[in-house]
């Protein structure tokens, strides 16, 4: 890798692609770019990391595509850390019940929850065939909060040669049909090829680009905190369904959040308060915070006395009808804006960026034709319309009125079964995704097994430099001439899999999807001829 300036097509830009917005998702995708080859420059409104409590974890797909980059370990660390706090929280809770010797609580398994309907583990099947062959990545997910992962992401993209300036704001831009000349403050003006909106559900890019945000207005006030009170004891722990609202308490100290039914913020009624971008908003105070806590908990003797991290947010749901117009692209918040339950939004962005990072970076260096970006509104935008409404499904159960209880006591009975919580796991852990991709074998468009290989290595190892693989598990030598004209976009390895000894080979693609699979019987490798020129064709 070099510095980070333009290495591809020669259009006189400074960088081949400049990212706005820094956060998990600009950051991810900064990092893919810079993998394809790419020049990358980020540019982020704010001086410093966000630490304002957003957030909480990683679901299992968004765990897989950070694993496949080699990061678990990091990640896995990170996990550990906040798991101590939880613990922490918890013993405290129970200090009081507890008889002398008892030894300390420690946190259930938690497998998510839908609308604050927990999850149980013990409920949970991971025997079930959407958890197979995962790999190291396996379960639910991991309780890194957002902030904790913006960090990693930031000290991976400074190894990678990734630019990025802090404390600068994108103004505005001019796109032509030979790149962007990006404004960002003052007589400050860079010239890209492609310029990628990663700035939030208010995103700057989005409503200077001109792309239609359809949706549903919100209906509810949520506020999510980190604060020092007193009279928490009178609290319950958890998640709460009372006659006004919605409350939480934990699952650390001071982490509190309240849900109102009583429409949106009146400053900003159409707009997800947590953003990145856009117009700043008036602090949330202490008194606030507190007279939502006891409108919804009926606990008066809660009191507030600081704020450590505070924001608002609304279920406003909307998505761009479109992720590509010209040269600008959008990601992440920009593209789609949703209610927070069920922890959907910062994993369906890491998708985003997992998904249009080898494309973009294969565009601006020549090696595939503008076309193919349009593969990235193809298969990422029925995801994000799936997550609107699974946001908007929880909003319905979590309404405080009786219709919307009754329905809510119905989903609660459904989820203490074994299939109803099974089910509910794979909608959260993200494991149903997958491309409507050219095809007749069962693993085309999916997301690729972890396959266990007999040199002792899994299939996501040989994944960590972003380039696409032919797995070849027959030793076929057919096969791999096939791929030899595409040596500078495709590795190739030969290798066992134990395992699966019907599978004969796979083709993966940079993100971890399989382009085309082949079973016994397969000898030659029909197929893989057009799907080797439908991703990976030079211009």
């Amino acid at each position: 890798m070099t510095d980070g300036k333009n290495e591809g097509t020669d259009y006189g830009a400074d960088y081949d692609v400049v990212v706005a917005g820094g956060g998990p998702v600009g950051l991810f995708l900064a990092c893919e770019l810079r993998l394809g080859g790419a020049g990358v420059l980020v540019v982020e409104r704010l001086a410093e990391v966000d630490e304002t409590i957003k957030a909480g974890g990683i679901n299992t797909a968004g765990a897989v595509a950070l694993y496949r980059r080699g990061m678990l370990p990091e990640l896995a660390a990170a996990w550990e850390r906040n798991l101590w706090r939880m613990r922490a929280f918890i013993g405290e809770r129970s200090a009081g019940e507890r008889s002398a010797g008892a030894p300390r609580a420690t946190p259930p398994k938690f497998a998510g929850h839908f609308a604050g309907i927990m999850m149980r583990g013990d409920l949970f099947d991971d025997s079930d065939p959407a958890f197979a062959d995962i790999g190291p990545a396996d379960g639910v997910g991991l309780g890194v909060p957002q902030a904790e992962l913006e960090r990693i992401l930031a000290a991976r993209a400074e190894r990678l040669g990734v630019e990025v300036r802090r404390g600068v704001e994108l103004t505005g831009f001019d796109a032509d049909g030979e790149g962007v000349s990006v404004h960002l403050g003052g007589d400050n003006t860079v010239r890209t090829g492609w310029l990628v909106g990663c700035d939030g559900g208010r995103s700057t890019v989005r409503k200077l680009a001109g792309f239609d945000f359809p949706g549903t207005d919100p209906e509810i006030t949520g506020y999510q905190a980190v604060v020092e009170m007193t009279g928490g004891e009178r609290l319950g722990a958890g998640w709460n369904t009372t006659d006004v609202g919605t409350y939480v308490n934990g699952p650390f100290p001071g982490r509190i959040l309240t849900v109102e039914f009583d429409g949106p913020p009146a400053d900003l009624p159409h707009a997800r308060l947590r953003s990145r971008g856009g117009t700043p908003i008036a602090p949330i105070t202490a008194e606030e915070l507190q007279a939502s806590l006891r409108r919804v908990s009926g606990v008066d003797e809660v009191t507030i006395h600081e704020v450590h991290s505070s924001t608002r947010f609304t279920d406003n749901a909307r998505q761009a009808t479109g992720y590509r117009k010209g040269r600008v692209l959008l990601a992440g918040d920009a593209a789609h804006v949703h209610s927070p339950f069920g922890g959907q939004g910062l994993n369906l962005g890491l998708g985003d960026a997992m998904n249009l990072g080898w494309k973009l970076a294969a565009v601006v260096r020549g090696l595939a034709p503008a076309s193919l970006l349009d593969s990235y509104t193809a298969e990422r935008h029925p995801i994000g319309a799936w997550v609107l409404d699974w946001t908007r499904a929880q909003i319905a159960v979590m309404r405080p009125d009786r219709h919307a209880r009754a329905l809510r006591r119905v989903v609660t009975g459904l989820a203490l079964t074994t299939s109803g919580t099974t089910y509910l796991v794979k909608q959260i852990s993200g494991v149903w995704q997958h491309y409507d991709l050219p095809g007749e074998h069962a693993l085309t468009g999916q997301s690729t097994p972890d396959l266990e290989l007999s040199d002792g290595t899994r299939l996501g190892d040989h994944l960590h430099g972003g380039r696409a693989l032919l797995l070849d598990l027959a030793d076929d030598p057919k096969l791999r001439a096939r791929a030899e004209e595409y040596a500078d976009r495709v590795d190739v390895l030969t290798a066992a899999c134990p395992g699966r000894p019907e599978l004969t080979a796979l083709l993966v693609r940079p993100d971890g999807f399989v382009a085309w699979a082949a079973d016994k019987g397969d000898e030659g490798g029909s197929g893989l001829g057009d799907a080797l020129s439908r991703w990976f064709v030079a211009v």
